[in-house]
């Protein structure tokens, strides 16, 4: 406290963050905000897996044959045999061609061009057979294929012939394809969570002028406080909703079969994804709550806010597909101007995060965006100080001496 026993800025924002974060936490309202998203998520999650399941069954990967027709025929001859005996286990064989006396081929070619849903390719003869494909289909399938060669080629094997293995390596240019995946999905969840979040700053705002709370509060601390009181009990209540979200939906997207692992990992790995996730989260909440409880203090009534707000919204959806734009840019004076802009910043740095993994430029943007926030919070501050003491009908003498005297009292 200072020496006239009035708490600092930054103490008397942490007692209204306190407030609203314990008031907006255990409100019924906020018990169904929670659970409209997870609503949607289940359902989503219940339609994903089902179009998983149907995907798996309709789109089973096959093993292509390319060999003299001869041994073509025997083996597709020997599956259909195995295949009542052994359920699941013999692979689902389609000839991709019968070569003639001398014709030969490139399974590898053959591989790339095939329109069907073909893993591997197995050329050659019965007697030294070669599994093409890649490395995690070819090493499960490499005993299975020696199975089914050598009962093909005699119904009674002494021996099954060795598979020889030709995996497909994967280039730079794939991994980065793969990666631009990973990063678009993590600008895509970012944006949906600071958007459907940062609405509530508009909402607890507009309610609180209504009923002259916010008056009460300007006489007693300063307006800068209450500003930034209720930007961070925002975002705590964001986090809180963010943990429970995902607590609850991550069960249930592995229960359905998914894990991380059908995601290219990201150039930082998996940790340091998840962990610049929620930084960026937090600087770029920050930013457009900031906007968001300027545009409150400017409106009285809900209407006014849904109309003021519009402007805001498409102008963060603009930066979030220019984001995603640059992001397809990587290294070019685009992704620059995004990493720049505070209000792209965050998307781009996370896409940035899954598609490198240099750590240094993520310390500069951060600071930037910090740099940012603190200049967008006290401009919002000081215009939130200025309509909030000058909101309502009555903003001449009377209202002015009645502030003066709770601020002195």
């Amino acid at each position: 406290m200072s020496q006239h026993g009035r708490l600092s800025t930054l103490q008397a924002a942490m007692v209204v963050a306190r407030r609203d974060f314990l008031a907006i936490l255990w409100s019924r309202s906020f018990i169904f905000f929670l659970l409209g998203p997870l609503f949607t998520l289940g359902i989503g999650m219940l339609a994903g897996g089902i179009g998983q399941s149907v995907q798996q069954s309709t789109s089973r990967p096959v093993l292509g044959i390319i060999m003299p027709a001869a041994d073509a025929d025997a083996l597709v001859a020997r599956a259909k045999a195995l295949e009542g005996k052994l359920d699941g286990v013999v692979p689902e064989l389609v000839v991709l061609k019968r070569l003639k006396p001398g014709e030969t081929a490139d399974p590898l070619a053959a591989l790339q061009t095939s329109k069907t849903n073909v893993a591997a390719v197995l050329s050659g003869d019965l007697g030294k057979p070669l599994l093409t494909g890649s490395e995690g289909w070819i090493n499960n399938w490499q005993g299975r294929v020696a199975l089914l060669a050598g009962s093909a080629a005699s119904a009674d094997p002494d021996a099954y012939p060795a598979i020889a293995l030709a995996p497909i390596k994967r280039t730079g240019v794939d991994q980065a394809r793969s990666r631009l995946v990973t990063a678009q999905i993590g600008q895509t969840v970012l944006f949906m969570l600071m958007m459907i979040l940062a609405g509530m700053v508009l909402s607890n705002l507009v309610e609180e002028k209504g009923n002259k709370i916010i008056e009460v509060l300007a006489a007693a601390i300063p307006m800068d406080a209450v500003f930034l009181g209720k930007l961070f009990a925002m975002l705590g209540v964001s986090f809180v909703g963010i943990a429970v979200w995902f607590g609850v939906g991550t069960p249930m997207w592995l229960a359905t079969g998914n894990s991380l692992s059908n995601f290219t990992a990201p150039a930082v790995g998996w940790p340091m994804f998840l962990g610049f996730g929620i930084v960026y989260f937090a600087m770029g909440y920050l930013v457009l709550g900031s906007l968001f409880l300027t545009i409150g203090s400017m409106a009285s009534t809900v209407r006014e806010v849904q109309t003021l707000s519009m402007p805001v919204t498409m102008l963060q959806l603009i930066n979030f597909f220019f984001a995603n734009f640059a992001m397809a840019k990587p290294g070019t004076w685009l992704e620059m101007l995004a990493m720049a802009i505070p209000f792209s910043s965050p998307f781009t740095m996370l896409a940035r995060a899954a598609q490198s993994p240099d750590l240094w430029p993520h310390a500069l943007a951060l600071l930037w965006q910090l740099m940012w926030v603190v200049l967008l919070v006290r401009g919002g501050a000081l215009l939130f100080k200025r309509r909030v003491m000058m909101s309502g009908p009555n903003t001449g003498g009377a209202k002015k001496r009645w502030l003066f005297r709770r601020a002195a009292a």
